[in-house]
């Protein structure tokens, strides 16, 4: 059972911003920005390409809305995406606000949030989810 199987079935507390049947999405506790949100199916599945098709275009319209509270709860010029999957073997989605493509470079160092920043930046996205 992956660290996101857990905070699916509520076993790990999480910064949740949205949910539905197929697809969750919670706050990165280890954040490249402020406001970097993962969004994961709950089917276990470890790489985006054996992910059911079924779930494909559903994972985009499901992310759609947060992205959008992104761009407007943070100063940024859109909200990034990147899918990587080799921390985690469970698919999943970053969603990032972004100034440029060197915002989303995986190597740079993640920064150290507090429970307060991350519930700060979770209240953000959720007050634009409206």
């Amino acid at each position: 059972m992956t660290i996101f199987s857990k905070i699916i079935a509520g076993q790990i507390p999480s910064y949740k911003i949205a949910e539905s049947d197929k697809f969750i999405a919670f706050m990165d506790i280890e954040p490249l920005v402020e406001g970097h949100v993962l969004v994961v199916p709950k089917t276990e599945v470890d790489k985006l390409f054996d992910v059911p098709d079924e779930f494909l275009a559903e994972w985009l319209v499901f992310a759609k809305p947060i992205a959008h509270a992104i761009e407007k709860a943070f100063d940024c010029k859109r909200c990034g995406i990147s899918v990587i999957g080799l921390e985690v073997p469970h698919a999943h989605m970053h969603l990032l606000p972004i100034h440029s493509s060197n915002d989303l470079n995986f190597t740079r160092p993640k920064l150290k949030c507090s429970g307060e920043e991350l519930k700060a930046a979770q209240q953000k996205i959720l007050a634009m989810l409206g």
